[in-house]
């Protein structure tokens, strides 16, 4: 990354520093993470499905939202690798994935303070 040396010194010692810099991939993961929680909506439907497994149907009615509303959140969080599905006949049902991502985003300080139910999968 860094050869010998910055082309201006300032008198800091930040090339040790970025020997330790995570990669490129480290720092997008954590951006992707954020964009996820930056809707109230998909954190809720995350959280429930962190308890539960559940359609769409009554994922609509649990946040009071419409099933399209729900099924774009749905997708972006099984984009994102935080939820998987199943189809179970003519019904697919979601639920947190059990994948390490799925865990780092349930534990990130946003979920901390709504980690108060000891039945979910991360607790």
């Amino acid at each position: 990354m860094i050869q010998n040396h910055l082309p201006h010194d300032h008198g800091q010692t930040i090339e040790q520093e970025l020997e330790h810099m995570p990669s490129v991939e480290n720092f997008q993961t954590v951006a992707d993470i954020f964009k996820q929680l930056g809707d109230g909506s998909r954190i809720r439907i995350f959280w429930l499905l962190c308890h539960c497994e559940e359609c769409v149907i009554n994922l609509s009615a649990m946040v009071n939202m419409s099933s399209p509303a729900v099924s774009h959140h749905l997708k972006q969080l099984k984009s994102a690798g935080l939820i998987v599905s199943r189809r179970d006949g003519k019904e697919v049902y979601y639920k947190a994935a059990d994948t390490e991502q799925a865990r780092n985003f349930y534990k990130s300080p946003i979920f901390y303070l709504l980690n108060r139910c000891l039945t979910c999968q991360y607790a």
